[in-house]
């Protein structure tokens, strides 16, 4: 599926719904998280290996191309990889984001810039740039294996990495589900309970016994 597209009907979803679509999507770490809210990240993932150090951070800026996100595998470790400085090159490449499963720092600068940097940790402390790691390989960033061309999906609520054929499996499901959920929210404005819209006494009574069931909407 063309990447345009792609991003064309992930922009109208939230990362909630694409998770309850397949619930065995690769989910970034929760402790990962966005700088600033309100943003929406969807790119395409350009891989980057380091630890304490921010040699192969500048080696994958040189590289990048528009619509890539920066996925860094630096090991968790609490030194800065990336900062304000990174953020505005993001920026100004027309980057999707920056994801650190590391350290960050320029925080107040950072967020001026209305740019998606996701960070384990916010920390003073820079790296050197003196060590050679690797880029455009599989890494681990919170927890999960993330592949150069992946399609990475942030909002408010965490970072979801996709496959190509993932994507394409569940985006009708996601976005049926997202116009059930406003349609759902739309009639709680109108003081509709929300238990009123969901099968939860037949279903509570199916799981009671034994039998499978699944829990769903009604409206």
């Amino acid at each position: 599926m063309d990447f345009k597209i792609i991003k064309e009907r992930l922009a109208r979803l939230d990362t909630a719904c694409v998770c309850d679509s397949n619930k065995k999507l690769r989910v970034i770490d929760p402790e990962i998280r966005p700088i600033s809210h309100g943003l929406k990240m969807i790119g395409i993932a350009r891989t980057v290996h380091c630890k304490s150090d921010l040699l192969m951070v500048i080696k994958a800026f040189s590289e990048a191309k528009e619509d890539e996100v920066l996925v860094i595998n630096a090991e968790s470790d609490r030194i800065a990889v990336a900062g304000e400085l990174f953020t505005m090159e993001a920026k100004r490449k027309k980057l999707a984001g920056i994801i650190i499963d590391g350290g960050f720092r320029d925080v107040k600068q950072a967020r001026q810039i209305n740019f998606p940097v996701y960070t384990r940790y916010i920390t003073p402390m820079a790296g050197t740039s003196s060590k050679i790691f690797s880029t455009q390989v599989e890494i681990k960033c919170g927890g999960v294996s993330v592949l150069p061309g992946d399609i990475v999906f942030g909002d408010d609520d965490g970072i979801v990495v996709l496959g190509e054929k993932e994507v394409a499996e569940i985006l009708d499901t996601a976005e049926g589900i997202q116009q059930k959920e406003e349609k759902v929210f739309r009639k709680m404005k109108d003081n509709v309970s929300l238990l009123d819209m969901l099968n939860f006494p037949e279903h509570y009574e199916k799981i009671q016994k034994g039998k499978d069931s699944k829990l769903t909407f009604l409206a």
